[in-house]
């Protein structure tokens, strides 16, 4: 499994109408069909630079379904967010390749 993090920080004056767009774009993202899920989270450390801050995290099956994404679909979807809030956000992208997962041993009494 793979993570594509997306950590965008938005200026206040458009958080609003920023949390409203990206409600409808995380579902154009999983609509490409190159992921499984996504978690949209909001990052509690407050930057020296203002402003709010959210970490999109979406799930890919296979290495192969991110470089698709990236192929056929990242570049539109991009610049949707670019050409409508590009001088009041700032992004910057990750990858994580997801090594183990871990739970919760449960017992019985």
């Amino acid at each position: 499994m793979y993570i594509y993090n997306v950590t965008v920080n938005i200026d206040e004056s458009i958080h609003a109408e920023w949390l409203t767009w990206i409600e409808s774009h995380i579902p154009e993202v999983l609509a490409t069909g190159h992921f499984l899920s996504a978690k949209m989270t909001q990052v509690l450390v407050e930057e020296e630079m203002g402003g709010i801050t959210y970490s999109i995290q979406y799930t890919a099956k296979t290495r192969e379904d991110l470089d698709n994404y990236y192929k056929y679909s990242a570049e539109k979807l991009r610049n949707d967010g670019l050409k409508k809030f590009a001088d009041k956000m700032l992004a910057f992208r990750t990858e994580l390749k997801v090594v183990n997962e871990f739970y919760p041993t449960v017992t019985s009494n």
